[in-house]
């Protein structure tokens, strides 16, 4: 199996239907097990699966199925009254705009990790991204980026591209994804020479080996400060509420450190 059959594997699935609202929740409950449906950024793809695996081990009685998906479009879903019991955003403003429209409590908003920006490049090319970090985007043909009109990590990536003064030369050779893994998928592919994507996917086992990073200083974007919310509509509450507190705790947040996100400061 190539690489890149391998993150098309990997990251293909990486849409975000609407669920039908009651049908995976009645059979949930029929079955005496609480079925906790979690709409999560496309970020959190490696990093909260491992996240599920372990909180399975000690809560046997609860199944957590995710969905990943661009944080705004999420976002827009929800604003629909989508039949998800948890919202995570890659930006806290999403959650907190839901909360301030009435769909929330702001009880139930959280903040759950602090992502990270890097420029990815295949392991092969000639980019000297080690060296010259975001200025060997001059040398690039294609630039994948998240689209940075609901995606946070694109808007965070426009933002240190100004930053380091190659914005105006880049914009043209822009490849808008629909979400931070797509950006990635389509540097793997060829479609783009190099993405600034999260830190989270390149540190990745699937990932790993298959590019050459350089990591983006915080200080060249705004934080991308990461938050969660239990929907109101949740189909279990209780079950919702402690999947929330397990990603939130000692043992979610030594999995997403592993990933490359920092610590909430929300």
């Amino acid at each position: 199996m190539t690489p890149l059959v391998l993150l098309w594997l990997v990251l293909g699935p990486i849409l975000l239907p609407t669920p039908s609202p009651g049908a995976d929740v009645a059979v949930g409950q029929a079955s005496g097990v609480s079925l906790v449906r979690v709409a999560a950024a496309a970020d959190l793809k490696f990093a909260l699966d491992d996240v599920i695996a372990r909180f399975r081990q000690t809560h046997p009685g609860v199944r957590v199925e995710p969905t990943y998906g661009s944080s705004g479009t999420i976002h827009a879903q929800l604003r629909q009254r989508a039949p998800y019991d948890i919202y995570l955003s890659a930006d806290i403003a999403y959650p907190q705009d839901l909360v301030s429209k009435g769909i929330g409590a702001r009880r139930d908003l959280f903040g759950y990790a602090r992502g990270r920006l890097v420029l990815w490049v295949p392991k092969q090319s000639r980019l000297p991204v080690e060296r010259e970090g975001l200025r060997a985007l001059t040398g690039a043909t294609r630039i994948a980026i998240a689209n940075p009109r609901h995606a946070p990590y694109g808007r965070a990536a426009e933002a240190a591209m100004r930053n380091a003064g190659v914005w105006a030369s880049a914009e043209r050779r822009l490849v808008l994804a629909e979400n931070v893994a797509q950006a990635a998928q389509f540097v793997e592919s060829g479609a783009a020479d190099a993405g600034i994507i999260a830190k989270s996917l390149v540190v990745a086992t699937p990932m790993r080996g298959l590019g050459r990073y350089w990591d983006i200083p915080e200080a060249m974007h705004p934080p991308i400060e990461q938050g969660g919310l239990i929907l109101p509509w949740a189909s279990s509450r209780d079950a919702a509420v402690r999947f929330q507190q397990f990603l939130t705790g000692v043992e979610g947040q030594e999995i997403l450190r592993r990933f490359g996100f920092g610590p909430s400061s929300k």
